[in-house]
């Protein structure tokens, strides 16, 4: 099994995020109204209000301490670049502890004793992170050393800076499409995958099959949210969805193209059958294993990351599969192309004691661009850094190019920081959990509003739901 940490676990454990630090600062109103949030484009973008720092010294030495959440090959890949930057700089020190998921992060930060560098598994942690001065604003840095931030595409951008405050630098990005069983879809009459909601749910229930006792076999794709990456994030890019106001308050209830996704998980659940899906479900694989349902040919049809390249050649080399973006709403066929992208940040922690050091670190791994091609080859991640994403020596077959077009697609959006995190994401998530199960009601509406004010309120109070 991976460390890599499920998108949507990330999520749910941002309200744990949230409360720890509330008492390192107040919170504030995010300005993000799109799913893409900000969308700056160049270096005046991140604008800060710390003082400028002196020119940059001649000669940085000592330790810097690296937390990171990767254990097993993608963990070798980071020790690797790290020697590199050994080599680089002799006379700094790097001491890696991988294996640290957010929570123990945010609680060392939070007691004075935290990494000099921190890489977070979650995007959702920067406007917390950002407006309390757990990471250290790293504009002063960015301006002194001219780091090009026009080098970076602009939903990345967006999710490393809260109120014109750069914390964060992009580390690697996880980017969303379809993966489908070439044999299933050619057997069954299909030339090509999907590329609107209605043709999905066609194909998917086409590729559907049942045991004798009418249990599911194989799904043409599973619409429940928790499955896998099944998450109302990585479907908003799909239909035009938004998630906060200008003000930072929920549009979750305002925004109609919320609507058709709730319908359509609503559509595909009645054809299996409430009850035979929930089971099929709960029957499911480990996601981060040789058992992935996918994997093991069980669904037809799945949203992943590009990461799932990695394992099924290691786990599942003999499965003919191909990937493509993923299918849109019917009325919004102009973001064929686009999807979801969300990914690793890293930033120096409040009580950094050789914080030159860790900047030059951080400087290191996420501008340089021999480094980012080695990470993106050794993890399996898109590149955050445009000179990286279009080198020769960027290994990328087919399969994984999808996600490469995907990511540089202008439509492609993100999730908005907000001072709870990912609270509202959990919150809606929770309610749809409820939603396709029956409990939450008959009137969408009135639920969707119920959403609304449960995010509100506890934007109100500064905690998360």
């Amino acid at each position: 099994m991976t460390a890599r940490l499920r998108r949507t676990a990330g999520v749910a454990s941002l309200s744990a995020v949230a409360l720890t630090l509330a008492a390192c600062g107040t919170s504030g109103s995010s300005p993000n109204a799109g799913p893409g949030g900000p969308t700056a484009g160049s270096p005046a973008a991140s604008t800060t209000s710390a003082s400028p720092l002196p020119s940059a010294p001649a000669k940085v030495s000592g330790t810097v301490q690296l937390w990171h959440f990767f254990t097993g090959r993608e963990a070798k890949a980071i020790d690797a670049v790290v020697a590199d930057f050994e080599k680089a700089y002799p006379d700094i020190k790097v001491v890696v502890k991988s294996g640290q998921d957010d929570t123990k992060a945010t609680q060392a930060i939070s007691a004075g004793k935290g990494p000099d560098v921190d890489l977070s598994y979650s995007t959702d942690i920067t406007g917390k992170f950002c407006s309390t001065g757990a990471f250290r604003d790293l504009g002063p840095y960015i301006a002194r050393d001219k780091v090009d931030l026009s080098q970076i595409p602009k939903p990345v951008q967006s999710y490393t800076e809260y109120k014109g405050v750069r914390c964060e630098m992009p580390f690697l990005a996880d980017t969303y499409g379809l993966y489908y069983n070439k044999t299933m879809l050619t057997a069954a009459g299909y030339t090509s995958p999907p590329k609107t909601m209605s043709e999905l749910t066609t194909m998917a229930e086409k590729l559907t099959k049942f045991n004798a006792d009418g249990s599911i076999k194989v799904a043409g794709f599973v619409p429940t949210v928790g499955y896998y990456e099944d998450a109302p994030a990585h479907y908003a890019p799909t239909f035009g969805a938004t998630w906060l106001k200008p003000d930072g308050t929920s549009n979750i209830g305002t925004d109609k193209n919320w609507q058709p996704y709730l319908n359509w998980i609503t559509q595909l659940t009645k054809f299996y059958g409430q009850a035979k899906l929930a089971k099929f479900v709960a029957g499911a694989g480990q996601e981060f294993s040789a058992d992935n349902d996918f994997e093991k040919g069980k669904v037809a049809m799945m949203i992943d990351g590009e990461y799932r390249n990695a394992f099924l050649k290691t786990e599942h080399p003999e499965l003919s599969y191909a990937t493509a973006p993923f299918p849109t709403a019917d009325d919004k066929t102009s973001l064929y192309g686009a999807g979801y992208v969300t990914g690793n940040i890293i930033g120096i922690g409040k009580g950094a004691k050789n914080p030159e050091a860790a900047w030059v670190l951080i400087k290191y791994l996420t501008s340089n661009t021999a480094a980012m091609v080695k990470l993106a080859n050794g993890i399996k991640n898109v590149p955050t850094w445009n000179p990286a994403l279009n080198s020769p020596d960027l290994v990328a077959d087919a399969n994984f190019k999808t996600f490469l077009d995907i990511f540089a697609n202008p439509s492609t959006a993100t999730t908005p920081a907000s001072p709870n995190g990912g609270a509202y994401q959990v919150t809606f998530q929770n309610w749809i959990e409820k939603w396709q199960t029956g409990k939450a009601g008959n009137n969408l509406q009135s639920g969707l509003s119920s959403v609304d004010k449960q995010i509100n309120d506890a934007l109100k109070l500064g905690t998360a739901p």
